[in-house]
């Protein structure tokens, strides 16, 4: 399938040279877009230094940092107009180790999204502390549980979409911007009677820069979830 991986930036200068190393040696014909919001540390300035070199990596620069859902929804618009069949996104602090993609774009072929779970027999989380684990499990249950649906790891970030996936979500009316955006969208994914497999991951916590996990998007994923379930 002709595919796109999606990585929003702000402040990853010290782990995007690594991920697209990565990527490279994949040996995968894949395209990469990365969406920088005006990181102050160069970031953007990085990737495009590396673009040249790379035909199949381009850039999307934002004004500023506008949040994670919304770096999301107007990279999915640009990859649904460039005709993409498989749209994937990862985050850019090799969290997500892309040698996972090989069998997520497998599973792709008899599914309509493919999680990259850590909560499935095979998956887990490496240099995370007790309270960071209980939080990530934690969050997982409570929106499985009110949402009402089997997918075990609600909140994770590494997934691959089919294109009909994300035209039929209507993505212009997603409210979350934050962690809860991947709730979101795997929820109208299952509503709308897609197939949903998850594929088992070990996710490392970031070697480089700082964590954009906050009380705010906690929070907001909070207050989403059961607003999801209602219908508000």
């Amino acid at each position: 399938m002709n595919t796109l991986i999606i990585v929003p930036t702000y402040n990853e200068s010290d782990n995007l040279p690594e991920l697209v190393r990565r990527l490279e040696n994949l040996g995968m014909d894949l395209d990469l877009l990365i969406v920088d919001d005006n990181s102050p540390d160069g970031t953007g300035r990085m990737a495009e230094e590396m673009a040249l070199t790379r035909p199949w990596l381009r850039v999307m620069h934002r004004p500023g940092k506008k949040g994670l859902g919304s770096a999301y929804r107007e990279a999915f618009q640009m990859a649904l107009k460039q005709q993409y069949d498989a749209i994937g996104q990862m985050d850019a602090d090799l969290s997500h180790d892309p040698a996972y993609l090989p069998a997520m774009l497998r599973a792709l072929e008899s599914a309509d999204l493919v999680l990259g779970s850590r909560y499935r027999p095979g998956g887990g989380v490496r240099n995370w502390g007790l309270p960071r684990r209980a939080l990530s499990r934690g969050g997982s249950l409570y929106a499985r549980l009110l949402l009402g649906v089997p997918v075990r790891d609600l909140t994770g970030g590494f997934k691959l979409f089919r294109r009909q996936v994300l035209e039929s979500i209507e993505l212009d009316t997603i409210r979350s911007n934050g962690y809860s955006f991947q709730i979101e969208t795997t929820y109208r994914t299952l509503r709308r009677g897609y197939r949903v497999v998850e594929v088992p991951i070990v996710f490392e916590d970031r070697r480089g820069g700082r964590s954009k996990l906050s009380r705010a998007v906690v929070l907001e994923a909070m207050v989403m979830v059961p607003r999801l379930r209602l219908g508000l």
